[in-house]
């Protein structure tokens, strides 16, 4: 076993500093894309179902590469795992720069995501490691920035750039971003991780793999060119896998990831409170923009300025909700973020609302409530589990997370689809049925949040496992 490196506390400062521009860097990739998908289509020559998947493939191979993280950070030191990833960025980024072709652009967008899969549950993981438990609530709200404010601000982001460059110019602003990060961690980053030398398991990894088409599924249902019988097949297989995964690291010595964290009551509570946190932001990310275009016609560039307000609230809530749960606790502090986003939800359910300006500051309630919500649920987590499975815990809420995230954005749409069709069918007028449609899933994720304040309000207090 190797020890992990001491380091002062400028040291410690710019190390979080580093690791944590650097991984918002790479978070606003994930969401970033939507924006110029027109752009991409004109210019490649392809259809809307294709181009999609530079958001959907990038989020299956994230996904299953998270549950890879903890054995890299028990067999790397973090300072080569971390410069790992921003090369492995880096060259998939310099690929989609270069790619004549929308299919050499996916390779690129590949490699993008799988160090996206490593890094998230990985710096996760180091902050808590190098935290004291007393403020762990504290640095975690920061963190929450990257997490939540980086989702949010994709799309914000690449509006702005590519409202003055081309679709190539989003990429080179990742690209020089990162290269200077890569030449700072040369400078800055340490080995802070214990390391444990462990075999890697690929039969793991293999079955593992179910996640891919688990999520293909959840991508593909609804969609009307969609055969019901062949994605059933690939679920019911996709499940098989899975199971066995499942099985596999609760019977052998050295997991890939020891799910063991799940007979933790308050853990598993925890995972379910930061996945619908999850949920109800990256709904309100995707299905708000649709509601000012298609309800009330405002242009495209209006209604992802209109994202801004929630964008920036979330950004300052962050910190500060994780300094709260640090001095009343982290029930109380959950307990004010779902109620937050139950009223949210509830207010978007029960009225019809015309004005941009009402939806703005709905939506500014529901993204303030998962500033409540998504990182002090991680930090509880992790104070709920002994320190040497952490970094298990971590990975297996982020992958959790983005599961039920990808879950509720499929959920949101086949319900928006189906009911708008049905007020057509109706006789109802487009807008009305889209109207109708929104209001369905604004019922659906008042539910959701619902059994989420349930869920907070069944947290106990947690106790010190590390000693």
């Amino acid at each position: 076993m190797e020890t992990k490196q001491a380091m002062s506390s400028g040291w410690r400062f710019w190390f979080i500093v580093t690791m944590l521009i650097g991984t918002f860097t790479m978070s606003i990739s994930q969401s970033s894309l939507s924006t110029a998908y027109p752009t991409l289509i004109n210019y490649f020559g392809i259809s809307a179902d294709t181009v999609q998947w530079l958001t959907t493939g990038f989020m299956i191979v994230m996904c299953i590469t998270m549950p890879i993280s903890p054995w890299l950070l028990n067999n790397l030191s973090f300072k080569t795992l971390f410069i790992s990833v921003l090369v492995l960025f880096d060259i998939g980024t310099l690929i989609i720069l270069a790619a004549p072709t929308f299919w050499v652009m996916l390779v690129g967008r590949v490699m993008e995501a799988m160090a996206v899969g490593v890094l998230f549950p990985s710096y996760q993981t180091v902050l808590l490691e190098i935290t004291p438990e007393e403020k762990r609530g504290t640095i975690m709200g920061i963190a929450g920035l990257v997490m939540g404010s980086a989702l949010a601000c994709g799309p914000i982001i690449s509006g702005i750039v590519l409202n003055y460059t081309t679709w190539r110019g989003l990429f080179v602003f990742f690209m020089v971003v990162i290269t200077l990060i890569l030449g700072i961690s040369f400078l800055v980053m340490r080995d802070v991780m214990p390391r444990i030398a462990t075999k890697l398991d690929w039969l793991s990894i293999c079955y593992s793999l179910g996640l891919i088409g688990v999520l293909y599924c959840i991508t593909e249902i609804g969609k009307l060119e969609a055969n019901g019988a062949v994605l059933l097949i690939i679920m019911l297989g996709s499940l098989i896998l899975l199971t066995l995964f499942v099985r596999r690291q609760l019977s052998i010595s050295n997991p890939l990831l020891d799910l063991r964290v799940m007979k933790v009551f308050n853990y598993d509570l925890a995972v379910l409170l930061t996945g619908f946190s999850y949920i109800s932001l990256i709904v309100v990310t995707i299905i708000f923009p649709l509601y000012y275009q298609d309800v009330l016609g405002v242009t495209p560039f209006i209604s992802g300025m209109a994202l801004v307000p929630g964008a920036a609230l979330l950004s300052i809530l962050n910190p500060i909700t994780g300094t709260l749960a640090d001095k009343i606790g982290f029930k109380p502090t959950m307990l004010i973020g779902m109620l937050m986003i139950v009223i949210g939800w509830g207010l978007l359910a029960l009225l019809t609302i015309h004005q941009i300006w009402i939806m703005i500051a709905l939506a500014m309630l529901i993204e303030g409530g998962n500033a409540f919500v998504m990182m002090p649920a991680v930090t509880l987590g992790a104070n709920s589990l002994p320190t040497q499975l952490i970094s298990h815990g971590t990975a297996v809420i982020t992958t959790v997370r983005q599961v039920l995230g990808s879950t509720g954005v499929a959920v949101a749409t086949l319900i928006l689809v189906n009911f708008t069709k049905m007020g057509t069918a109706a006789g109802k007028s487009l807008t009305a049925a889209n109207q109708a449609g929104f209001h369905a899933v604004y019922w659906t994720f008042f539910g959701v949040a619902l059994v989420g304040l349930l869920i907070a309000g069944l947290l106990r207090n947690t106790q010190d496992h590390s000693k």
